[in-house]
């Protein structure tokens, strides 16, 4: 079947969004909006409303994204589609974890949860459980995070979700290195580059390199750390990463240390691969 109007701009705004192109994205999904209201096609205005939800809450649109998603969540529920009332209560937690609302943001988490078991969406609790446990995490609940991380990591591993597999194992090693368990944080790490090793991720090899950088940092194992940050720079220069900047700055500080003599002896670190 041909594409819709609507149909196209989504997909034109999608490829924006994932080049991180939002202000091209929003202005699509905005005139696919326009599509939508004159159709009244109840299916394609939920996945524009979704879409523009997304865009306002990537770039701080809080309050906006809000309104997006409550208009999704009343139309789920006029067409019965449970899934999706799970899917976008979860999108409205998001918005009070960054909000730093945490018992608000626990609610709607809560009761997407449920929604989620009741119709079988493991594809959504997996990562609900991973949202469980940033909000668990960033409350200072450490191990109820990890407990959570183990759960989203299960499900990920049962779907077969490399991407969801890498991301999860790099979240357990940051709860690890905020508990100063640097060993735990480095194993997990290893783990979360392996695997965006054999998908041939950057973006997500890099994102390991520089969690296993901080580990060896706070160890005081400055030269393992430069040398991890290097290669996280050359990533953050090849695709135009918005911590260019603090990266270098940061692996100058390191590389002035080093020369400075202020390494700490170095340990054997011993964790599991």
């Amino acid at each position: 079947m041909r594409e819709s109007a609507s149909e196209q701009l989504n997909r034109l705004g999608n490829d924006h969004f994932s080049s991180g192109q939002y202000t091209e994205a929003y202005l699509c999904y905005a005139r696919a909006l326009e599509c939508d209201r004159l159709s009244g096609d109840r299916r394609a205005l939920v996945a524009t409303l979704g879409n523009l939800g997304n865009i306002c809450a990537v770039s701080g649109r809080r309050d906006q994204a809000h309104l997006y998603y409550q208009e999704v969540l009343e139309l789920q529920k006029i067409m019965g589609d449970e899934r999706g009332i799970g899917t976008t209560l979860a999108n409205l937690g998001n918005l009070r974890a960054d909000a730093g609302e945490w018992d608000r943001a626990q609610a709607y988490y809560l009761e997407a949860l449920d929604l989620m078991t009741e119709t079988g969406d493991e594809t959504g609790k997996a990562v609900l459980f991973s949202d469980l446990g940033l909000m668990a995490r960033e409350t200072g609940r450490f191990d109820e995070a990890v407990r959570y991380y183990e759960q989203s990591l299960a499900l990920m591993r049962r779907l077969g979700d490399q991407g969801g597999l890498a991301d999860g194992w790099r979240m357990l090693a940051r709860t690890y290195a905020m508990q100063a368990h640097f060993e735990e944080g480095l194993a997990c790490c290893r783990t979360s580059l392996a695997v965006a090793e054999r998908m041939r991720d950057e973006l997500r090899i890099g994102g390991a390199w520089y969690h296993m950088a901080s580990c060896y940092e706070q160890q005081g194992h400055l030269k393992e750390a430069a040398d991890l940050l290097e290669q996280v720079v050359a990533v953050d220069r090849k695709y135009g990463l918005p911590k260019l900047e603090e990266n270098t700055a940061r692996l100058r500080a390191l590389r002035a240390r080093l020369a400075a003599g202020t390494e700490a002896p170095s340990q054997g670190q011993g964790a599991r691969a």
